[in-house]
């Protein structure tokens, strides 16, 4: 082929058909031929001959061609933007505006060459910018990245110098490319011999996809050039095989001590120990202070030991039976490679702290919490600036395997929240441990994409594909991901192809299901003595002196094992840094002091109900503004969102950071919050809540991207690190809590039991009936009721504004935090009889558990005056919305001896004051009601409770009876009769004449 393009034999039918089947004519260089096309067609001269005779022989229109060339309607103008100044036009722009800047660089370059020279020098030079650009973009698919060779990626024409004319002798005929690999001039030999080391060896790179031209520019120079590349010095390869030993010797002691036993291995992944030191090395010396670790089971133990210093005496002692948590009989514990753990490390001078989270099985679930606690880590570090300053001295760091990365949606939610204001965290280094398997699956089976990491590609992170047989390769690529999250602040992923030595777990067989990967590792060396020998090979070490080191860490290994068995463990930890002053609660008051002077909630009221003059409200909104502040200044009617309001400001200012995150939240999904006034002329928004004055704290607002998993992940690993926060997440309907279910099965209701830490997380789940059908009903109180137990959370179902006030700021004001479930209201919040006083929240009053019926509270009664108590001939227990639908019934039947009382919060249950409460009733009967079906609500929670206190309280019939709908597959109906006449039938059973009968029958 010549240097055009053309074919050098053959007639110009042929030429152009040779054309249509050269290889570099599509894929990575489509988008420079399109709008090559575009100039053709308008001016023909403007291409070289060959080509004019190609797009000759196409025949396609001229607005079709330039349509092309410009892309989808879409597309930003000038996008994408130039890189390497504007050289790039040789990609993205088109031949007629690059012709003429290479054709004056080369006359500057060569000033005595002829207009020929120059011609054909331009040429030449395209062709070999079109070929480091092929390389750039499909380098990383002729990369040899499998440690097996049982997988890989067919021939790339695109990456033969043929296809660009560079063949024979032109392969060492110099080429002027402009300062591109690094290099003024360079023959094809010398481009393919950096571009292969830098693209094509045991390391491949995928950045081409970035849009952001100063983040691929950098990443070129900093790999490519003669002078580039894997390199290190004796000293750095000599401790990268110490490490290795170090890993691989650790998981040789277990399999010889506790063979069979679970402990999910690293054996075949060991050079991820020497690349997370790497990490923690360059990190430190690039700012980093403090590193939040999250990572599956596999290697667990590994890391544990070898990355962030866990004594191996305390992991011997775990796998002899006994607890390093040091909390006596209070934690139920964890399997140990579940476990946390935290720590300091040291090099060159730069210590950074390491905190490595406990989580579950489910592999990817740790995401988000690590996610949200590096987020509040960051803001308690109190730094003016939102920008890369404060969010580079913390840096999340998240292990996946290489199945759950690609497999499991929350990593995709995770990459959705990396660039979003109110998530952000400076870019987290995703470190892929790619053993090419999950579980018993191969990969064919478990993703529909070439690789696992291929879902970060939508945020455009620069992925690092590495042979794990490679340690250097593998420390290299640690080194400049590390340096690319600190300059950048955005994500970057390493792709770390290895293998499982043994099975899914120690006691597992892979040859059932995977055979012929299994023989071939049977006989593979492991990474440690393949990199020894290689070591060996350069002189550095002699075998002598490597099968010492690997005999002097065995020995400690079972010095630490023997001390192991008689491990003392301290005092836990938990309770220390930011924690510390906060204790496990005891048996006393846990009211907390929630009351707030009349006098500071008129003034705080006025400030979150004026509208400044410069902001053009909707009218809409003024009144409900208007109205707000006509109950702060009378002292009644307050609603829902002006307690909230209150609460919230009230903490501000305090000095207490308020966070709310959801779906709409700032508005309300009932346009019932409006923390933001938005200018109806500017769009404009202010915000009441951080206008209250000099000293307050921040109150943070956002409405969350359509995601209920990750977000409310996030905000759990929020609550973990800062206790002097309140972080609040609010669904945008209660039944979608469901969507993060994983979240309050295994850590909100059982984190301070497996892993000793608290939570003061507030979660608002909108509940109630009201005929919107079976998705907008139920927020599955049962659910959380169930998980309930050992004190571990708080589950409410309120019913005053007032007592939603209360239940907020105790969540500050105590010296313990519990995660705090609500069932908020829907109806509830406009409704005439859901209002509180001021008098109800000031600084005599407090939370609430139980409330008595409003017909002998003054000021609330009804028309009907209820008879004495001695008279009462059932008491109707019962908890939210429903105590209105009672309330307004009984006025309307005129009933004066049925006692309706109110269980605000139904876990902890208030045992002690529902017996002060049922003493007055003894002969009355008693009746739980509940708006939710029978099998579901609280009525399988609580009638056992209700009977057991009422039996306390010498009540005669203690055994509550039910009322409420019949049991349902669907949590409610979605026809609005009949939802009105389930609700008819239950009120009347609570409120008739009738004794209700608890016998039910299913069919």
């Amino acid at each position: 082929m010549a240097d055009d393009g053309t074919p050098v034999n053959g007639s110009r039918g042929e030429q152009n058909a040779a054309l249509l089947d050269t290889a570099f004519l599509y894929g990575g260089n489509a988008v420079w031929i399109e709008q090559m096309q575009a100039a053709y067609a308008k001016n023909p001269h403007s291409v070289p001959e060959s080509w004019r005779e190609f797009f000759q022989t196409l025949a396609d229109d001229v607005d079709d061609a330039t349509r092309n060339a410009e892309g989808a309607s879409w597309k930003r103008a000038q996008w994408p933007a130039p890189e390497n100044g504007d050289e790039v036009a040789a990609f993205d722009g088109n031949w007629a505006l690059l012709e003429p800047k290479l054709e004056k660089k080369l006359k500057q370059a060569e000033p005595a060459a002829s207009d020929e020279a120059i011609t054909e020098g331009v040429k030449r030079t395209i062709r070999a910018l079109m070929m480091i650009r092929a390389y750039r973009m499909r380098g990383h698919l002729a990369a040899t990245l499998d440690p097996l060779g049982l997988s890989g990626f067919d021939a790339q024409p695109e990456l033969d110098p043929a296809s660009y004319g560079f063949a024979g002798e032109a392969m060492d005929q110099p080429v002027f490319i402009d300062g591109y690999l690094g290099l003024e001039k360079a023959t094809p030999r010398q481009m393919l011999e950096i571009l292969q080391r830098t693209y094509c060896t045991t390391l491949g790179i995928e950045f081409q996809h970035i849009s952001n031209p100063d983040e691929k520019s950098w990443l070129q120079e900093r790999i490519e050039g003669p002078d580039k590349g894997v390199a290190f010095t004796p000293e750095g390869k000599k401790a990268i095989l110490s490490k290795l030993i170090e890993a691989e010797s650790f998981e040789r002691f277990l399999h010889k001590r506790y063979p069979g036993t679970k402990r999910f291995g690293l054996d075949g992944g060991e050079a991820a120990v020497p690349a997370l030191e790497q990490i923690i090395k360059r990190g430190g010396a690039l700012g980093v202070k403090e590193i939040v670790i999250g990572m599956p089971h596999r290697g667990r133990l590994n890391m544990l030991g070898a990355v962030m210093g866990k004594s191996y005496e305390k992991i011997f002692h775990e796998f002899q039976g006994g607890s390093t948590q040091g909390a006596g009989e209070f934690g139920s514990g964890d399997v140990k490679y579940h476990l946390g753990a935290s720590s300091d490390r040291e090099f060159d001078g730069n210590e950074v702290h390491l905190s490595m989270n406990a989580n579950p099985s489910h592999l990817e679930a740790v995401d988000p919490v690590v996610l949200g606690k590096v987020r509040s880590k960051q803001g308690m570090l109190k730094r003016e600036t939102e920008g890369a300053g404060r969010r580079a001295e913390i840096m999340p760091l998240l292990l996946h395997g290489d199945a759950a990365f690609a497999g499991q949606g929350v990593v995709a939610e995770c990459f959705a929240l990396s660039g979003l204001q109110g998530y952000r965290t400076g870019g987290t280094i995703h470190f892929i441990i790619n053993n090419q398997i999950g579980f018993t699956t191969s990969p064919m089976y478990s993703r529909s994409s070439p690789y696992p990491s291929d879902v970060a590609l939508m945020v455009q992170a620069p992925i690092f594909h590495v042979n794990g047989d490679d340690p250097e390769a593998v420390t290299y690529a640690a080194k400049v991901a590390a340096e690319y999250r600190q300059k950048f602040g955005k994500d970057v992923v390493i792709d770390m192809f290895c293998y499982r030595r043994f099975g899914h777990n120690e006691g597992d067989e892979p040859m059932f299901t995977q055979p012929l990967m299994y023989k071939k590792i049977k006989g593979h060396p492991s990474t440690r003595e393949i990199y020894a020998k290689r070591l060996v090979a350069e002189g550095l070490m002699t075998e002598d002196e490597v099968k010492a080191e690997v005999s002097a860490f065995d020995a400690m290994l079972d010095k630490a094992f023997d001390s192991a068995k008689s491990l003392e463990i301290s005092e836990a930890d938990w309770l220390d840094g930011e924690w510390k002053g906060f204790r496990l609660p005891e048996d006393d008051d846990r009211r907390g002091k929630t009351g707030v002077g009349i006098k500071r909630l008129k003034a705080l009221g006025k400030k979150i109900t004026t509208i400044p003059d410069s902001v053009s409200i909707h009218r809409t909104l003024k009144r409900v503004i208007d109205g707000r502040a006509n109950a702060i200044k009378s002292g009644e009617g307050m609603d829902w969102a002006t307690a909230e309001h209150l609460a919230f400001a009230s903490l501000l200012d305090e000095g207490f950071p308020v966070r709310l995150s959801g779906q709409d939240c700032a508005r309300g999904t009932f346009s019932q919050r409006h923390s933001h006034f938005v200018d109806q002329e500017t769009g404009e928004r202010y915000t009441p809540l951080n206008n209250l004055g000099d000293g307050q704290a921040n109150y943070e607002v956002i409405d969350s991207l359509l995601s209920e998993e990750a977000v409310l992940g996030f905000e759990y690993g929020y609550s973990l690190a800062d206790p002097k926060t309140l972080p609040l997440w609010e669904a945008q309907f209660g039944d979608f809590a469901n969507g993060a279910q994983v979240f309050f099965d295994q850590f909100i209701s059982s984190a301070e039991r497996k892993w000793l830490r608290m939570s003061g997380l507030v979660v608002l789940l909108p509940h109630g009936y009201e005929g919107q059908g079976p998705e907008h009903s139920s927020a599955r109180l049962e659910r959380f009721l169930q998980m309930s137990a050992e004190d571990n959370m708080q589950v409410c179902n309120l019913t005053t504004p007032a007592n939603y006030f209360h239940a907020l700021r105790r969540q500050i004001h105590r010296d313990f935090r519990k995660p705090l479930i609500i069932m908020t209201p829907k109806s509830l919040l406009r409704h005439k009889l859901a209002t509180s006083r001021l008098d109800d929240i000031n600084d005599k009053s407090s939370f609430h558990r139980i409330l008595w019926d409003d017909a002998e509270t003054p000021g609330r009664e009804g028309d009907v005056k209820l008879t004495n108590d001695d008279k009462i001939r059932r008491v109707v227990l019962c908890s939210g919305k429903v105590y209105y639908d009672l309330f307004e019934e009984r006025e309307k039947r005129g009933v004066d001896d049925v006692y309706l009382l109110r269980i605000e919060q139904l876990y902890p249950v208030p045992r002690k004051s529902l017996m002060a409460e049922l003493k007055r009733f003894k002969g009355a009967e008693l009746v739980w009601c509940q708006e939710e079906p029978r099998n579901m609500g609280s009525w399988a929670f609580i009638r056992d409770e209700i009977e057991w206190c009422a039996a306390r309280a010498g009540v005669e019939s203690p055994r509550p009876n039910y009322a409420g709908r019949d049991p349902s597959a669907a949590t409610a109906t979605g026809l609005l009769s009949k939802h009105n006449k389930e609700l008819e039938e239950f009120l009347e059973l609570a409120l008739g004449d009738k004794p209700v009968d608890d016998i039910f029958v299913t069919a």
